[in-house]
């Protein structure tokens, strides 16, 4: 099997509330996907409902060669494939594994983005700063400004939320 042709888990981004419908339509054309539930009690004025909503807003996972992306794309409800360092972000198996898990055992869960705050010492876990540590000096819009003592001086590092250990 040529490089080209191996299937791996990328994440794709879709528009708003069109998970669920993103993942079936896949489906149906024999693309692997995996849409995370969870299950959430949701209170309407005249009543309660258990529903499953997806864990991560307008995420799913597809688990496709480079071939198929072109073809994932082509559906109505796909924006794009999350990028890494310019590349399509690669999942690596035991992460979607470890979710289906983590689901499996806690499904009311949620998921948020990590936050960080001024001050609070974080460890850089990819690019060019991989394993670093510094010091949080400001956060803004998923990027965040870290004060790097290394060598006995200050760098300044802008870093994605992304790449932080907190």
């Amino acid at each position: 099997m040529m490089e080209s042709d191996t299937l791996t888990w990328k994440a794709v981004y879709t528009k708003p509330r069109n998970e669920k419908k993103v993942a079936q339509r896949l489906g149906e054309l024999g693309i692997e996907v995996y849409c995370p539930l969870r299950k959430t009690l949701k209170q309407w004025s005249d009543r309660k409902k258990w529903v499953e909503e997806p864990l991560f807003s307008s995420y799913v996972f597809v688990r496709v060669s480079e071939q198929q992306r072109s073809e994932v794309l082509l559906d109505p409800g796909v924006v794009a494939f999350l990028f890494w360092l310019g590349k399509p972000a690669v999942i690596r198996e035991n992460e979607i594994q470890a979710i289906r898990d983590f689901i499996e055992n806690h499904p009311s869960a949620q998921a948020r983005a990590m936050e960080v705050m001024k001050g609070q010492r974080v460890s850089i876990k990819g690019g060019p700063m991989k394993d670093h540590q510094g010091v949080v000096r400001r956060s803004e819009k998923g990027r965040v400004i870290i004060e790097i003592d290394s060598m006995g001086m200050e760098l300044i590092a802008d870093v994605s939320k992304d790449d932080l250990i907190g």
